[in-house]
């Protein structure tokens, strides 16, 4: 392993670096991970330079839902320092119409009943329909989620509301670049990974079976696989 491998692994909403847990051990002889949480940011824009205040002069990169969002305003800001990008179960797009009365929604059910409430209700329609009623695999989860406070919940769908447009980067992205999704993700569908893989040019699209959201925990073994073959990929001459 060189010494100056490291990847970032950039956690989404109300996540940290727990559901990256086998891939940091399956990567150790290839790089170091590091993944930040974000839990007292309100900005997609102050995450990012969170990420690039912390980080060595290059990095490989890779971003799950809020997290992609995060990677792809690094690419805005600092593209010369991102060695390869990977965007999973994410999007590029703006906040759709209609989505901040229903984020608002969450946030008064986190202040009202508490973490737990949300998490039970917010939780189980982003994993695969097999997953959705297993309690015993989703108390990991849970438990990561209740390391949140309301307070910093609204603080991310803050951020997550007013996130930037980055579309407009696609095409200009210029480093190794792949994206993941899971083929039975309802929030950040099949269909919206392919179109940013199609916008972006060279860029490798996996599907993931037998996963929601969370490729990370729900099928860890082979988006490790994935994340070794990532870590090797190397820039077209």
């Amino acid at each position: 392993m060189s010494e100056s491998a490291v990847l970032y692994i950039l956690p989404g909403l109300m996540c940290d670096e727990s559901i990256f847990t086998p891939q940091k051990a399956g990567l150790t002889d290839l790089c170091e991970v590091r993944s930040p949480h974000f839990w007292d940011f309100d900005s997609i824009t102050a995450m990012a330079q969170h990420v690039l205040d912390s980080a060595p002069p290059r990095f490989s990169l890779a971003g799950f839902s809020m997290g992609g969002r995060v990677a792809l305003q690094i690419m805005r800001i600092a593209p010369e320092r991102v060695e390869r990008l990977c965007l999973f179960d994410t999007s590029a797009s703006p906040e759709p119409e209609g989505g901040a009365d229903k984020r608002k929604v969450l946030v008064e059910l986190a202040y009202k009943k508490g973490m737990a409430p949300l998490s039970a209700f917010w939780l189980p329609p982003m994993l695969a329909p097999a997953r959705r009623d297993d309690l015993a695999f989703q108390k990991p989860i849970r438990d990561m989620l209740l390391r949140n406070t309301p307070e910093q919940h609204e603080k991310q769908i803050k951020a997550l509301v007013e996130r930037p447009d980055s579309r407009d980067l696609l095409g200009n992205i210029k480093c190794p670049v792949m994206i993941i999704c899971g083929a039975q993700d309802e929030w950040s569908t099949p269909a919206q990974h392919k179109e940013m893989a199609d916008a972006i040019p060279g860029s490798e699209l996996v599907i993931i079976e037998n996963a929601g959201h969370f490729v990370s925990v729900e099928q860890p073994e082979e988006f490790t696989q994935l994340m070794r073959r990532f870590m090797v990929m190397r820039a077209q001459a």
